[in-house]
């Protein structure tokens, strides 16, 4: 939801702070990369019980993944390939991030609660995989209540109230779940009502012939070339 709504205002605004940062040699790959790391001590921050600096490393994760998508743009590299590793290290990103605090709840509560944020996790994989699965289709599968913005800052909200924590988690699974149905319903009506197969569709078909249709051309001509040199022998 914030992210559809505000996420590409946001960057525009950030544009200029985009082009401070690329003069000095700052790409979007080092900020996506530099969102990881700190994720990663969020997770080992929040898993050792140090729920304050996790929230810390948390918006620390936060900042370089906004400021990647304008530095991409300040500098004219906004690409598929940028795009598609943003994407990914997002799903890292989230994992080690609700992993630390699986171990965290499996420190202080033990149990079948370590379960609760891995649920959170795979729920928010699965809106992940919807909306890949749906544009590689040619469907739009964006929006939703619960995406990766809301999820990250009800997640502070967890860390900042300690005892809000589980029942945060509890918000987010159904959320996220409802965020899933959503996206699933969006698409399942944009296939129904189509009856002519939309350009994209077509075009990734073609794409997909013309390279089958080049890999046997390569194989035979592999072959004419294995052929001809039996022949000479």
């Amino acid at each position: 939801m914030l992210d559809g709504r505000w996420r590409a205002s946001f960057e525009n605004g950030l544009r200029p702070v985009g082009a401070s940062l690329r003069r000095t040699g700052v790409t979007a790959d080092h900020l996506t990369l530099l969102g990881v790391v700190m994720a990663a001590a969020a997770a080992v921050a929040i898993g050792s019980g140090h729920l304050a600096l996790g929230l810390l490393f948390l918006v620390l994760t936060a900042v370089p993944d906004v400021l990647d998508g304008a530095v991409a743009k300040a500098s004219g590299t906004a690409s598929p390939r940028g795009a598609f590793f943003d994407s990914v290290m997002d799903r890292v990103s989230d994992a080690l991030l609700l992993g630390g605090v699986a171990w965290y709840l499996a420190a202080e509560r033990g149990g079948y609660w370590p379960v609760l944020p891995m649920a959170v996790l795979a729920a928010s994989m699965l809106i992940s995989y919807e909306r890949a699965k749906a544009e590689a289709l040619g469907y739009d599968a964006r929006g939703g209540l619960m995406e990766r913005a809301e999820r990250i800052a009800a997640l502070a909200l967890g860390l900042l109230f300690q005892a809000l924590l589980v029942p945060v988690l509890f918000v987010m699974l159904a959320l996220t779940v409802l965020t899933a149905g959503q996206r699933f319903v969006k698409v399942w009506r944009q296939a129904s009502a189509t009856v002519v197969e939309t350009p994209q569709v077509a075009l990734r078909r073609e794409r997909r012939a013309r390279r089958r249709a080049a890999r046997a051309s390569r194989a035979a001509a592999w072959q004419r070339q294995l052929r001809r040199q039996g022949k000479d022998r």
